[in-house]
């Protein structure tokens, strides 16, 4: 079996970190395959929605250190293995305009935890752990953490976790805004899935722009946010899922979209 995985099933494109050994620390070669799904997830019509999770009992462990070490030691070389690899994750998930959520089933340490941040939503199994790490082993947050962590739980909070390595368990993670739901552990896999089914099963065009807008209008004005949001308004109206929700719900008044 491969170390990293990708499946895709009613809407939903799976992709699984498949190392349960080393707590699916992840290699280089991982890192250009999940860089590469990404890329095929954003063009694929068959794919409404990514789910990132780890097999076994781990969801990542970071990236694999005896990995990481191999090849030119000099400080250009080291840069180079984050920017021009590691980072192309976080380079891919941006230009996906389509859901991405984490389902931590277990340990996110380091760039494992780093890559679960950079995801739109975060599922927990109530045995996840999420700790940065790096600080433990005399590095930095390599990969995000720095940028993601302050902007869903705060600046100080985030510097304190940053700073001292400490784990977070689920239930700490939801109350701080780290994560939205805990699941427990014997019903976590099918639970994140039926979750990412139900964003899957929405009128797809719609769920992409309001992507769009939420993270536009986080880096603009009101006036600027609201003359996007206009155009995008005008657009889905005259989309045939939008006009199928619309009759959804005044026939089931369910306010609930059932999919073509």
């Amino acid at each position: 079996m491969a170390d990293i995985e990708y499946t895709t099933a009613d809407g939903v494109g799976t992709i699984t970190l498949n190392r349960p050994a080393r707590k699916n620390a992840f290699t280089m070669e991982m890192i250009d395959a999940w860089a590469g799904f990404l890329v095929d997830a954003r063009t694929n019509p068959d794919v409404r929605v990514v789910l990132l999770t780890g097999a076994g009992d781990a969801f990542c462990s970071g990236v694999d250190l005896d990995d990481f070490a191999t090849g030119d030691s000099s400080a250009l070389a080291r840069k180079n293995v984050l920017a021009e690899r590691i980072h192309r994750v976080a380079y891919a998930l941006e230009d996906l305009d389509k859901p991405v959520i984490a389902a931590v089933n277990g340990v996110a340490v380091g760039a494992g935890m780093d890559m679960a941040l950079m995801c739109d939503l975060r599922l927990a199994a109530t045995s996840a752990r999420f700790s940065e790490g790096y600080i433990r082993v005399g590095l930095v947050p390599g990969d995000g953490g720095c940028f993601f962590l302050p902007r869903l739980i705060g600046s100080a909070r985030a510097l304190e976790l940053l700073w001292t390595g400490d784990f977070v368990g689920a239930q700490e993670a939801l109350e701080i805004g780290m994560v939205n739901h805990v699941y427990p552990d014997a019903e976590f896999a099918g639970r994140a899935v039926n979750f990412a089914q139900r964003i899957a099963a929405a009128p797809p065009v719609n769920v992409r722009m309001i992507k769009r807008a939420v993270y536009q209008s986080a880096r603009t004005d009101m006036r600027t946010a609201l003359d996007l949001i206009s155009s995008h308004m005008a657009v889905v109206q005259s989309t045939e899922d939008s006009a199928e929700a619309l009759t959804a719900f005044r026939e089931r008044r369910d306010g609930v979209y059932h999919g073509r």
